[in-house]
């Protein structure tokens, strides 16, 4: 089942990895800007998307990650990236799992 859109996608994932790059940083500035950032060897990465650019990401249903234009300051370029929401790095199914058959 997918997000209805990325915002709700990045509300309900706990890592996003942006263009392959795994992100440290995401926050929605005072004027609903996303800003996405990530380190590459010690330098940071940062991108920008206006509630717009937000608004109008795709999903691919096919790479299971959304596509969006947006602006890098790296490159200092507009362009489009893939954003991938992924789920929680630690799962705890299988505890919660044991805990039940234990009680």
């Amino acid at each position: 089942m997918t997000a209805q859109t990325l915002l709700n996608a990045l509300e309900h994932c706990g890592m996003v990895e942006i263009d392959g790059l795994h992100a440290f940083e995401l926050a929605l500035d005072e004027d609903d800007n996303l800003h996405i950032e990530c380190m590459i060897g010690g330098e940071a990465r940062h991108w920008v998307f206006t509630p717009a650019q937000v608004a109008a990401a795709t999903f691919d249903e096919t790479l299971k990650s959304w596509l969006i234009v947006g602006y890098a300051s790296d490159t200092k370029t507009t362009g489009e990236h893939r954003l991938v929401c992924l789920d929680d790095v630690v799962s705890s199914s299988d505890d919660e799992e044991e805990s039940d058959e234990n009680a």
